[in-house]
């Protein structure tokens, strides 16, 4: 376990890095949450500010209040029921916020790196009437766009944190998959 004090280095670069795959990962579940809330932009304007700042603009203001903006049609699609449509606008929230991974050698930082996948894994599978084996199979195709910039990074931190229901599971899932790729390319890191 890493020291919870210990920093850890992260360029801009990497930063960028982790955005592009949160976008990615996240952009496939907006179709959900379209489909529930039509002409609700929230999600789309948080998963395009953080694909901005992955292709160079500024870490700004703007990519923080997209992220709360679509935070706030995440609690509106919960609390009306939208399960699906729910988890694709937290999906969004986690692409916006991966801008701002803290360079903090704490579990609870693994949510920012993975959020995306996790919760658009989640949305899809709750979309395919609960078929967790949707959501499997996207976190398969969250591994395969995970770049070696973003494991590396990931590989830095502590393994993911428990709890978190469903979404939860799927991010320790991929976290594991990543964790086991970068054994594989490094194995005198382990």
């Amino acid at each position: 376990m890493a020291d919870q004090n210990l920093t850890i280095d992260l360029s801009m670069a990497e930063l960028r890095a982790i955005a592009d795959y949160a976008a990615a990962c996240a952009e496939p579940a907006l179709a959900i949450f379209e489909r529930a809330r039509p002409g609700d932009r929230r999600p789309r304007a948080a998963i395009e500010s953080a694909q901005a700042f992955a292709a160079g603009a500024e870490r700004s203001k703007s990519i923080r209040d997209h992220a709360w903006a679509a935070n706030r049609a995440y609690q509106e699609t919960r609390d009306a029921g939208q399960a699906a449509a729910s988890d694709a606008a937290r999906a969004a929230v986690a692409a916006a916020s991966a801008a701002y991974l803290h360079p903090l050698a704490k579990a609870t930082q693994v949510p920012h790196i993975l959020g995306a996948a996790a919760h658009a894994a989640r949305a899809v599978e709750l979309d395919a009437a609960t078929d967790r084996t949707v959501g499997e199979q996207y976190i398969e195709r969250a591994r395969t766009l995970a770049g070696p910039v973003v494991v590396r990074v990931l590989a830095r931190y502590p393994a993911a944190p428990g709890g978190r229901g469903r979404a939860g599971e799927l991010l320790r899932m991929l976290d594991t998959a990543l964790r086991a790729q970068a054994a594989e390319v490094n194995p005198a890191a382990n």
